[in-house]
């Protein structure tokens, strides 16, 4: 993967339990409110996901892929959040792959 700008933007919360139902680990996500949790790192002025490795825009990783929570699962490259992400780490605009040709 060579982006990560999402991940070092945006504060990632969901409904609690959905960490519990995706097998994400504890020391991932933090509670915001009863019934909120967010990924450990997004809730700051300056939010970067404890669980991206590497350098946003080159090659990055996410440790929890596989029980990621649904906020993750729902980005999709070049849209419109995608591109606030990638112009503030001063990246070009992602091509949305259902629109390339």
């Amino acid at each position: 993967m060579h982006c990560g700008a999402c991940c070092a933007h945006f504060r990632v919360s969901f409904y609690w339990a959905e960490a519990l139902e995706n097998g994400l680990p504890e020391a991932w996500y933090e509670a915001l409110t009863p019934t909120l949790a967010c990924m450990q790192g997004t809730n700051s002025p300056s939010p970067r996901c404890a669980a991206l490795e590497g350098e946003v825009g080159h090659a990055v990783r996410c440790r929890v892929y596989a029980q990621r929570t649904s906020p993750c699962r729902q980005v999709l490259a070049g849209d419109e959040q995608c591109r606030k992400a990638r112009t503030s780490h001063g990246l070009p605009p992602a091509v949305h792959p259902l629109t390339s040709h």
